[in-house]
């Protein structure tokens, strides 16, 4: 069985979006001939931990750590946050941005390049270069972000040619959406660009999760080897869903399972909601809005603002399995796109677990980008651009009176985690077939 090492920086027992992609791609990938070898850190700084994670690990995985000296105490003693953990993509949760904060975000940018895990890069190649001279590797595999991965495979793949090494970008690099909040000078933004370039250059093949993404990357690269560019998106796991029966919710539950930051806020749907509770007695008696994870302060004043607090249901946390299950109770599912320049190529792991839920799919954001041919090709729900409170209103008036909606299962199951497997198998078989 043919070998391969993979790089990434979340792992079980982190929770969170970020472990999902490689946790799955480690359950099957036995299953298509290639034996996974995990490369993580042993302390790092994870935003949540899920232990119900720990479960799908097959037994007997190889999982090789080693510890990561992070700047996050430094980072935490100088605003005052002790043992907090530090929130991801901007999220505030106080309301308070002071001058300090924008100092440690100017310092974050500036000095930690590509990121906070830098400091990570050189042991770990000196680390895994050792262990590739002992043990039989036939593929890397660097998964960002954190880009620092990709710094890793990088080093590797310079001491060993023959190794073939792919890098996944399960979110952009310098087309993140908040890369221009990072205040950057001019000398790290051309830094940052050089080293995405170069990891673009060097790998024998580059994996993201969707065409636009995958467009871009190819277009950073100067549209040059095309063919190395492929496309595996997010998935669902059959194995997530509940085996027992799941009564759905007795109200009109609206859930959105995730973070929820400032870019993220659909304005329009609090003023739609807010028409209708007004306009509609059935609606306003039957309504409950679950929000399950972390809310940026700005989200929840304009819940407020829009007098719907009555109707939110706030649930900080749940472990993974409980997640899966609240999708599958509620009435309709919500996905937010973020209202930022690379929307079209926003494709959230959230999605497809909302695809095997089963229950509707409530989107806002554009009309013509990836998550909307998806939704179209599947039939699992109604998508509103970000200002369009008429066709959103229509949309939720139609899931109200009717939440039972024709979908194209045949679609639905491309996007299973084992299929997706199954193509990354063949990415690596054919990268190495001499």
């Amino acid at each position: 069985m043919k070998k391969v090492i993979i790089i990434t920086y979340y792992w079980p027992p982190s929770g969170g979006a970020g472990v999902q992609r490689w946790l799955k791609f480690v359950k099957y990938l036995k299953d298509f001939g290639w034996e996974p070898i995990v490369y993580t850190a042993e302390n790092g700084e994870m935003p949540v931990i899920d232990e119900s994670l720990q479960k799908d690990i097959p037994a007997n995985t190889t999982i090789l750590k080693t510890k990561i000296w992070e700047p996050y105490n430094f980072y935490k003693k100088l605003l005052g946050k002790g043992n907090e953990k530090i929130n991801a993509a901007f999220l505030n949760e106080s309301g308070k941005t002071s001058k300090l904060s924008k100092f440690a975000v100017w310092i974050r940018g500036n000095f930690f390049i590509p990121d906070a895990r830098k400091f990570w890069i050189k042991p770990s190649i000196k680390y895994l270069n050792n262990y590739i001279q002992q043990n039989k590797v036939d593929a890397i595999i660097s998964s960002g972000p954190p880009h620092s991965m990709h710094l890793i495979a990088l080093g590797i793949k310079s001491k060993n040619k023959n190794i073939k090494w792919i890098a996944d970008f399960r979110d952009p690099w310098t087309n993140i959406d908040f890369y221009k909040d990072l205040m950057l000078t001019s000398f790290a933004n051309k830094k940052h660009k050089r080293l995405e370039k170069q990891v673009l250059r060097e790998s024998d093949a580059v994996i993201s999760i969707g065409k636009s993404m995958s467009t871009e990357l190819f277009e950073i690269n100067d549209k040059i080897q095309k063919e190395k560019f492929k496309i595996i998106p997010n998935g669902y796991d059959e194995g997530d869903l509940s085996k027992k029966e799941v009564e759905k919710d007795l109200k009109f539950t609206i859930a959105h399972i995730g973070t929820l930051v400032k870019t993220r806020n659909p304005k329009v749907l609090w003023n739609v909601l807010q028409e209708l509770v007004t306009e509609n007695d059935s609606f306003k008696e039957q309504l409950e809005i679950k929000l399950v994870g972390k809310i940026d302060v700005f989200v929840m004043d304009n819940i407020k603002k829009h007098n719907l607090n009555a109707y939110v249901n706030k649930i900080d946390y749940l472990p993974h399995n409980l997640v899966i299950e609240e999708q599958q109770k509620s009435k309709v599912n919500l996905l937010l796109v973020n209202n930022t320049p690379n929307a079209k190529g926003i494709l959230t792991g959230k999605f497809f677990e909302y695809l095997s839920a089963g229950s509707p799919i409530l989107a806002i954001g554009p009309t013509d980008g990836d998550l909307a041919e998806i939704l179209n090709e599947t039939k699992s729900g109604f998508i509103s651009d970000f200002n369009d409170a008429k066709s959103l209103k229509i949309n939720l008036l139609n899931l109200f009176n009717n939440s039972q909606i024709q979908r194209n299962e045949d679609a639905i199951k491309n996007y299973s985690r084992k299929k997706l497997t199954e193509k990354l198998a063949s990415i690596l078989n054919e990268l190495t077939k001499n």
